[in-house]
């Protein structure tokens, strides 16, 4: 029988920080929602492309360098968890320190002004605060630190960032489809979507025509206005560790996936 490969894509969210199988970060957790549908199929390799802290160009960028080492027909799905639309991925001048001694993640907690809220939100885990202080002695190392302090200066905005995102959803999702791969997409939180109550794609002409181009049949959502994974956990009051939901928020999400993840996948 031909192997057939799930690959997943997302942030730590995918990744699986703070669940009762992490190894300091070192490995992805087999006790995410992406590893409890892998576990639904008859696929027999597990490929996780995510990685924490990772925004929706970054997760885009690495599951398609995923998929293009695979024959098409050996891949049995894909399935991505979107994250927040705050987080760069940038190609910056070639380091040894950097993802593929090129890329780099870049969220609005890597500034100066945010790290009395990082030290805070960090505070009770002695494990990711060393993560953080490595994580930031690099980006000083690399140039990463400087320059993420004249985007959140000078550029950054709802506005790019919604339209960074929805482009990179677009061009994977035309990828798959192009490739005749089955996927799953859904979201760690409806920010990528909407602001309070108003949608995103109202903005404007552009924004409206930009987002038609997204199949939303092909997404899970955890409620209303495309409720994110991380938002239904924290409604529905699971237990988190530092920063995010533990093993049962979960597995109880596997659950409610289940049957829209087969009628999406299927048998191929």
């Amino acid at each position: 029988m031909n192997k057939e490969v799930f690959i997943s894509g997302g942030c730590s969210f995918t990744f699986g920080h703070e669940l009762s199988d992490d190894k300091n970060g070192k490995v992805p957790s087999q006790k995410t929602w992406a590893y409890g549908l892998y576990k639904n199929t008859d696929a027999t390799e597990y490929v996780c492309t995510a990685n924490p802290g990772s925004g929706n160009s970054g997760i885009a960028r690495r599951v398609f360098n995923s998929i293009s080492s695979y024959d098409s027909a050996k891949i049995k799905c894909v399935a991505v968890m979107w994250s927040f639309n705050s987080r760069y991925d940038w190609a910056m001048p070639r380091h040894r320190m950097l993802e593929d001694t090129r890329w780099t993640s870049i969220s609005p907690w890597d500034i100066d002004s945010k790290q009395d809220q990082v030290a805070d939100k960090l505070s009770t885990s002695e494990h990711q605060q060393e993560q953080w202080v490595k994580r930031s002695e690099i980006y000083k190392q690399t140039g990463v630190k400087e320059f993420a302090e004249s985007i959140y200066k000078y550029a950054a905005n709802e506005y790019h960032e919604t339209y960074l995102s929805w482009k990179s959803i677009s061009w994977l999702q035309n990828i798959l489809e192009k490739k005749k791969i089955p996927y799953l997409f859904t979201l760690a939180d409806n920010s990528l979507f909407y602001k309070e109550f108003e949608h995103h794609k109202n903005q404007d002409s552009f924004m409206s025509a930009l987002h038609s181009e997204i199949d939303v049949t092909k997404w899970f959502s955890f409620g209303e206005r495309m409720m994110g994974f991380n938002q239904w956990a924290t409604l529905e009051d699971y237990e988190y560790g530092t920063t995010h939901p533990l093993d049962k928020a979960h597995e109880d999400a596997v659950q409610l996936m289940l049957p829209t993840f087969n009628k999406l996948i299927g048998e191929k």
